[in-house]
């Protein structure tokens, strides 16, 4: 895990170590363990890395790493399976100078060239510059856990793991005007429409599951898709068999997750996902740490669920004791932390759940962990989510099976969990393409009346009122479901997992996003994760009595809430919002009479957090607009 950087022009005065260095120096908190920058002998190609030691701790590791006098690689990431992979190359004659993963990238690509990427099990950033084709080779892992940005001019093509690398060496920070309305209005800053566009212009993401090809001669480039989720392949499959076939992917994943050569910990919310990982790993003998954040009086605090798994475990196995470390975030931390919180996300986040989620990764690092295995991306993909209800019972009415639709509706209230259903519901399972529209419509309704801002500012983003913009046609769960993992939701959480991680400098592995095991689950029929009552069904049943009943047929979702509403009652940052509502009345993003409204707290999962998005919008754009 690392942090990484180039240049590549044709004015080799733009190629210099000063400037790499700038570059690593801004992301210095994702590799402290050493830092390197090399640039080719024709000056016109430089890399720059930052490491951060996790396999094969000694020198021969460390990057910019070269292979045969050919390639040069700098990489951000894990490759989990390279152990398979490399016995694999050495069986067709490659030979290995290090014990790390980095080295069998670069060989796996003298191999295989693009192929390469559909062998890896892995998250990952990269790129390999070929000195005698005269190219650069760069891709990003399937679902985006690592970053990769890069903007380009007529005479340079740069890349780095963040974007204050990027303003490091001169690279302008301008918002992009509309990717702000749509946060400010609707709560998110992607767009489903353009997966590489970000917050601010001229700084473009690559797409998870992409790979780049740049001539370093002419600086042309074009990106390529490498993988994508099958959602319509639905296999027929009994349901012992499924939990058979899910608990063998998913042990394998978390074993994967656990080579390492520093110490590795897991966080634990109390919730089944990350309670599920602490169940898969075996530790005969030595103790194994997790680290929590609590809110002890709050009403969401899950520290009773917490201690009821750890017990059960403890007592239920033959593993060593399990050591728990807890954190308890406050407002005042908030207020203290927010403005670093900021510039490690660099993008708007929607609530204060990111807070908790950065101090559960500080607390690591205070225990000189390095690896924390965490559950996120069960939620999309297995429909953990009580949103994904009615989607399901859309596909049943949909699809006339109105028995089996009133019989899990009627499970579902039984369960007492949330969900909406009325007569629109039937008109969308009949209608999916009109439903689509629709929901179209209310959001851009949304962005384009809502109250506080600026009519100037509206106006001044004619034609691009429907950027950014878009529902899928729902005809099934899967189609959601894909969706949220593949276009828009998942990725925008990994961000925030990354940021946090690498602030810490501490790394985050996501044993529920193994390629393989994603695919399968979207293979199975959806009664497979709804069912009888209950989300994530298939989880459930393959951690039944592994974990505590309560933790595996527990109906509430928490979804690692901290109390934002109370916090937003604090009158310093109270203050701090109406400043923030200030700055952007400045900016003429705001109207003027938003400053007389009462601020409004709201829970850190509640719709129309406005008070909370303009406190971090602009702590964002401050001198960037």
């Amino acid at each position: 895990m690392c942090g990484i950087a180039g240049i590549i022009s044709s004015d080799t005065n733009a190629v210099t170590r000063e400037r790499l260095k700038k570059m690593t120096d801004a992301i210095a908190h994702r590799g402290p363990d050493g830092e390197a920058q090399w640039i080719n002998q024709r000056g016109n190609v430089g890399l720059g890395h930052r490491r951060l030691s996790i396999l094969d701790l000694s020198p021969a590791a460390a990057q910019p790493m070269h292979y045969q006098n050919r390639y040069t690689i700098v990489y951000n990431g894990e490759i989990y399976n390279y152990i398979e992979i490399k016995e694999e190359l050495m069986k067709m004659g490659y030979r290995f100078q290090n014990k790390s993963d980095t080295e069998v990238i670069l060989a796996a690509y003298d191999c295989w060239k693009e192929d390469c990427l559909e062998q890896f099990d892995g998250m990952f950033a990269f790129a390999i510059l070929d000195k005698k084709e005269r190219t650069l080779f760069a891709a990003r892992d399937r679902f985006g856990e690592k970053p990769f940005y890069y903007t380009t001019t007529n005479n340079m093509f740069a890349f780095a793991s963040e974007m204050k690398s990027l303003w490091a060496v001169g690279i302008e920070k301008n918002t992009d005007d509309k990717m702000l309305l749509n946060y400010l209005a609707l709560g998110y800053v992607q767009n489903a429409n353009d997966k590489e566009q970000t917050f601010f212009q001229d700084i473009y993401s690559l797409a998870p599951g992409s790979f780049l090809q740049l001539n370093t001669n002419t600086l042309l480039y074009r990106t390529h898709i490498y993988w994508e989720l099958d959602k319509d392949n639905a296999q027929p499959i009994a349901a012992d068999a499924a939990i058979e076939k899910f608990r063998e992917l998913f042990s394998m994943s978390v074993n994967r997750r656990l080579r390492s050569d520093v110490p590795v910990g897991t966080s634990l919310s109390g919730g089944l996902d990350s309670s599920s990982i602490l169940a898969a790993i075996n530790h005969p003998g030595q103790p194994f740490h997790t680290f929590s954040a609590i809110f002890p009086g709050f009403a969401k605090d899950e520290s009773g669920y917490i201690k009821a798994v750890t017990q059960y475990l403890s007592n239920s196995t033959a593993n060593g004791p399990i050591e728990q470390h807890f954190i308890e975030p406050s407002a005042l931390g908030l207020i203290k932390d927010f403005k670093t919180l900021c510039y490690h996300q660099e993008e708007p986040f929607p609530s204060s759940s990111i807070y908790a989620q950065y101090k559960v990764f500080e607390l690591a690092h205070q225990h000189q962990v390095k690896v924390l295995l965490d559950g996120q991306g069960a939620d999309e993909t297995l429909a953990g989510y009580n949103k994904y209800i009615h989607w399901y019972l859309q596909q049943l009415a949909g699809k006339s099976r109105f028995l089996a639709a009133y019989r899990e509706r009627k499970m579902l209230l039984k369960n007492k969990l949330p969900f909406r259903w009325g007569i629109s519901n039937y008109l969308a399972a009949y209608l999916p393409s009109h439903a689509s529209i629709q929901l179209e419509q209310n959001e851009y309704l949304k962005s384009a009346r809502q109250p506080d801002i600026n009519k100037d500012f509206v106006l001044g983003l004619q034609g691009r009122e429907w950027e950014g913009i878009r529902k899928p046609i729902i005809t099934k769960l899967n189609d959601i479901l894909y969706f949220n993992t593949q276009t828009m939701g998942l990725e925008e959480l990994l961000r925030f997992a990354d940021r946090n991680s690498m602030a810490n400098s501490t790394e985050v592995r996501l044993p529920f996003l193994q390629h393989e095991l994603v695919q399968f689950i979207f293979t199975l029929p959806a009664g497979f994760k709804i069912h009888d009552g209950w989300t994530k069904w298939l989880l459930r049943k393959t951690m039944d009595t592994k974990l505590p009943d309560e933790v595996v047929w527990r109906k509430e979702k928490v979804g690692y809430e901290p109390p934002q509403f109370q916090w937003m009652h604090n009158e310093i940052l109270q203050d701090y919002i109406q400043e923030a509502k200030r700055k952007l009345v400045n900016k003429g993003v705001l109207k003027a009479t938003s400053l007389n409204k009462k601020i409004t707290p709201k829970a850190a999962h509640e719709s129309n957090n406005f008070d909370w998005r303009y406190l971090c919008a602009a702590q964002m754009i401050a001198g960037s607009l």
